[in-house]
């Protein structure tokens, strides 16, 4: 389980000639256990920070993160094999040229003979729907099938926990659909941070983000009424 024990992030920005300090996520304490959990909010609003520290990949300014007890600023690798991090981009977290070299990437540290990497890497893709495309460049592919394979390439080393920042932003209604359901079906928990009210409401538990604060958290019903209504009243 992820727990946020006084978490937030405060940054040095330079303003009128001088330093000063900025609030991205205030202190936040909470406990992440629901099988599927959203997290919505306006751009800017601190939902991407809030992702980013649940898996280390940002460090807290104050307090600490806690994976299954290991701390993310202590226990970093750790927290990683157990916390996989899908982006919004899926080209910011493909680093090969084509699917199958990419899961075998990940793969490279669970399986040691290049061969059995390789059959490996192909059979999840197969069992992704995406074996048509195993040796495509990642540049030919649609942006639904980008994301799939960069959620194929983290699962590949079997994480607890999949967290993914706005996984459906660039993709036009099909390939959305297509990778809703595929984070949907998964047997890891999934905690996304999403602006796409059907999609959140599907979770079990919803926490809204406003300028840097967790304002309201809990029924997904609840919480999305409270979103619609702020962004009414704005």
């Amino acid at each position: 389980m992820i727990v946020l024990h006084g978490a937030g992030l405060e940054v040095e920005v330079a303003q009128s000639g001088g330093l000063t300090t900025r609030t991205i996520l205030a202190p936040t304490s909470i406990e992440l256990a629901e099988r599927r959990i959203a997290v919505i909010g306006a751009n800017g609003s601190g939902k991407s920070t809030l992702l980013r520290l649940l898996n280390g990949l940002t460090l807290p300014s104050t307090g600490r993160v806690t994976v299954d007890e290991h701390d993310t600023r202590r226990d970093g690798s750790a927290v990683r094999r157990r916390v996989g991090f899908v982006f919004t981009d899926p080209l910011h977290q493909l680093v090969m040229s084509t699917p199958a070299d990419d899961v075998e990437l990940s793969l490279r540290r669970s399986i040691r003979h290049r061969s059995e990497r390789r059959a490996t890497a192909l059979r999840l893709l197969e069992q992704r729907g995406l074996g048509h495309v195993a040796q495509s460049s990642i540049y030919d592919l649609s942006g639904g099938e980008r994301q799939l394979v960069s959620l194929t390439a983290v699962l590949a080393v079997e994480p607890a926990i999949i967290v993914a920042d706005e996984p459906t932003t660039l993709l036009d209604l099909r390939n959305r659909l297509q990778v809703i359901d595929a984070l949907m079906a998964l047997d890891q928990q999934v905690i996304i941070a999403t602006h796409d009210l059907d999609f959140a409401a599907r979770t079990d538990r919803v926490l809204l983000v406003d300028d840097g604060h967790v304002v309201e958290d809990g029924d997904p019903a609840r919480v999305i009424a409270r979103y619609q209504a702020m962004m009414g009243a704005r």
